[in-house]
């Protein structure tokens, strides 16, 4: 095994704090992890980590060359960064992060499309509507709907989805139309909601003549994935506040219809983030422009067809 190797397996150790996480991360057995940190020990002749049954936590030696080894996987990124510019042949796996509505609907058409441009590069996708770590995730770009709360990225906005509040026909028929957002704050409807573990009581915003005025909102119903909420609202189990393009077949189709448009929600900003590095992974940038550019043009032929 190589050198380099161990290395980047104790980062990743180091980062995840489990040897099977950092296995499954760098796609090698525990053993094969537990043994490159072992051989990583005997050669500097220092234990990186105090092991029990239980924990696994970083010596003091091992926190100092953690540091040195970032520094040292970080070099080799940027020459490899560099090779590639001079080449004109970006290579390696890409490691992708979307939300599932914005990865099945935006991301995931255009990475064939991307492949042929740039077939030395493979793309690797993980979906979720849960919040990502980026750096326990090991990922290098991760798409994202709202305002990001980690301030160690670097973020680039893509575009501003227009959203809509909505319901299927047969719940408006049961319930009646909301007048306002103060009716979705009280009980007289049910409102769906985008939740999981830790998450904040749900607000949405709408524009109103006197601002935007954010209303707290409940309902019977919760889920922490989107597309679970739209069957909900397409059974008639209550009011869906969504991006305009998860759900754009069903408002042209009638299955759902739009409510309180004269206090429309906010906009949601849609964009990106990336590790922060002095010179930034070409493969990396490709990816981002070009999802960039097939984002805008898709959100722009939405709205136009509706």
């Amino acid at each position: 095994m190589s050198y380099l190797d161990n290395i980047k397996t104790f980062v990743r150790v180091y980062e995840l704090g489990n040897m099977s996480a950092a296995a499954r991360d760098q796609r090698i057995s525990p053993a094969v992890a537990s043994s490159r940190i072992s051989q990583l020990e005997e050669y500097l002749s220092v234990r990186l980590f105090q092991r029990t049954t239980r924990m696994l936590n970083a010596t003091e030696q091992g926190r100092i060359f953690y540091v040195g080894a970032c520094r040292i996987l970080e070099a080799i990124e940027e020459a490899e960064a560099e090779v590639n510019n001079v080449t004109q042949t970006p290579r390696g796996s890409l490691y992708v992060a979307a939300p599932l509505g914005v990865g099945r609907r935006l991301i995931a058409p255009g990475v064939p499309f991307f492949k042929e441009q740039y077939p030395k590069i493979d793309v690797r996708m993980r979906l979720s509507d849960r919040k990502l770590d980026m750096t326990a995730e090991g990922l290098d770009v991760s798409f994202f709907l709202g305002v990001p709360e980690d301030s160690n990225l670097r973020i680039r906005k893509i575009a501003d989805c227009q959203r809509v509040l909505c319901a299927a026909p047969r719940y408006l028929s049961e319930r009646g139309h909301p007048s306002s957002g103060a009716d979705l704050a009280g009980k007289a409807h049910d409102c769906l909601n985008l939740r999981y573990p830790g998450a904040p009581e749900f607000q949405w915003p709408l524009q109103t003549e006197d601002g935007v005025q954010r209303f707290t909102v409940s309902g019977p119903f919760e889920s922490d994935d989107g597309d679970v909420l739209t069957g909900w609202a397409l059974d008639g189990h209550g009011i869906i506040l969504k991006p305009v393009f998860e759900i754009a077949e069903h408002l042209k189709s009638g299955a759902l219809v739009p409510v309180l448009e004269d206090t429309p929600p906010i906009p949601i900003q849609m964009a990106c983030l990336y590790t922060h590095r002095r010179r930034q992974d070409p493969k990396t940038r490709l990816f981002i422009d070009f999802m960039a550019d097939r984002i805008n043009e898709t959100l722009s032929n939405t709205m136009r067809g509706l």
